[in-house]
């Protein structure tokens, strides 16, 4: 508690003004956590670090063995969901398995993601499609899940993994950037909606460059001939992008971490 005394010339208050110090931080022990995209890279990390902090992780992702063996390595209760972001279906059967298991999403953390950068004039229409499809719709299909229960419960907190890319546009990342640029300003409107009446907290994270295989989805070889993609490149872990996770998850109550921009130290 802090305690402070307004001071008044003629009317002094006889006892002092007490005012509440929010400044305890928010324990996510024993929550339950649905994490997209579980099985690899930045899914992983987060997942990993949120079972370390004793929450109970749903593990999501279409790679189930993967997401077995990560099962595996965690020591708090954790539950594999087979699903597929980019089908309506696969979604909503995999939550309906979650709130049998569970009764309750407090965190959700979207991570799922696809980066078939491409330049528009070799027209890879497919790949443009599965990014809008994964990076997007994948993102809108899981926060339509949750919605219900936090909107009941007066509380929760989505996490939406978006990137630099979608501020900073580069040749080669129209697509891309701009399914991320959706996830920002879909993150802010939700902010703008759903915070205010029913206490829904809402982060988007912007990772930089970041060690995962990502870059293994592109196709375009002009592009990853000009790219010249190097091993020494300053890069972020995915331990890094876990950390920003639990920092915005553990803050007060009032207080909602809206945006986190993260680069590796030594890229602008």
């Amino acid at each position: 508690m802090m305690l402070f005394r307004l001071l008044n010339s003629e009317n002094p208050p006889e006892t002092p003004i007490l005012y509440r110090n929010k400044t305890a931080k928010m324990k996510i022990k024993d929550k339950v956590a649905v994490v997209t995209g579980a099985s690899s890279g930045i899914g992983k990390a987060i997942a990993k670090r949120l079972s370390a902090e004793g929450c109970k992780v749903v593990l999501a992702s279409r790679s189930v063995e993967k997401l077995i063996e990560l099962q595996e390595e965690l020591k708090n209760e954790t539950m594999v969901a087979d699903m597929d972001v980019s089908n309506t279906e696969s979604v909503t059967g995999c939550f309906h398995d979650i709130w049998e298991r569970f009764g309750q999403v407090d965190i959700l953390v979207n991570s799922a993601g696809v980066m078939p950068l491409t330049y528009l004039k070799n027209r890879h229409l497919d790949e443009w499609l599965e990014t809008i499809e994964v990076n997007v719709k994948g993102t809108l299909r899981c926060i339509n899940e949750v919605l219900p229960a936090m909107k009941t419960q007066k509380n929760g907190h989505i996490i939406n993994i978006a990137s630099v890319d979608g501020r900073e546009i580069f040749e080669g990342g129209a697509v891309y950037g701009a399914s991320k640029a959706a996830v920002i300003a879909l993150s802010r409107a939700m902010r703008m909606e759903l915070s205010p009446e029913f206490n829904i907290r809402v982060t988007a994270i912007e990772p930089g460059t970041v060690a995962t295989n990502l870059r293994d989805d592109i196709t375009d070889q002009e592009l990853l001939g000009d790219k010249h993609y190097s091993d020494n490149e300053p890069k972020l872990s995915p331990e890094n992008i876990a950390d920003a996770v639990i920092y915005a998850l553990t803050q007060p109550d009032n207080v909602n971490v809206n945006e986190l921009l993260i680069k590796p130290t030594g890229k602008a």
